[in-house]
């Protein structure tokens, strides 16, 4: 299993944050990936916590023929046309695709990305998410189920997990 998070908190060429969100993963077949399964969209405080806007996050679980570096590209890639500006960590963004998993496999570098996401585990906006269209999955180093992950971690508070995506309705 590929794993994506995706998450915004400003408007872009798409619209709002959830519309961005909408719009990445319609870009997505285009560059080769092809999403699989979905979870519901989830409204998020921003972490570490700000005066930002609060963020839409979600998690999709991919196919693709891409290795690890060229999926990383082409995410990159549809964060760039959907307004992604890199500055300061943890800034505001319009668009933000992380590689999470790919299928288990365990890459310190050198050479980006490094798998598992090395603060996924630490990221209730993250799980919370996963938990929904994979209860099942273990961490790839640490072996824990996401419910393991998901119960050391404090709850967010004003984590609202908001409709299902349209084809689960």
């Amino acid at each position: 299993m590929i794993l994506v998070a995706l998450g915004a908190n400003l408007p872009g060429p798409a619209g709002p944050p959830q519309a961005q969100c909408e719009a990445a993963l319609a870009r997505m077949p285009a560059s080769g990936i092809a999403v699989v399964a979905r979870s519901p969209w989830y409204e998020t405080t921003p972490f570490p916590p700000s005066d930002q806007p609060r963020f839409i996050n979600g998690i999709v679980a991919v196919e693709t023929e891409l290795a690890p570096g060229a999926l990383l590209a082409a995410l990159h890639a549809i964060e760039r046309e959907l307004g992604r500006v890199r500055s300061v960590p943890n800034a505001a963004r319009t668009i933000d695709l992380d590689l999470i998993d790919y299928a288990g496999l365990v890459r310190q570098g050198p050479e980006p990305p490094v798998l598992p996401h090395p603060r996924m585990a630490d990221r209730d906006f993250v799980l919370r998410p996963l938990a929904d269209i994979a209860p099942a999955w273990r961490h790839p180093v640490s072996d824990m189920t996401v419910g393991e992950l998901l119960a050391r971690l404090p709850h967010d508070p004003g984590l609202i997990r908001l409709k299902p995506p349209p084809d689960d309705e």
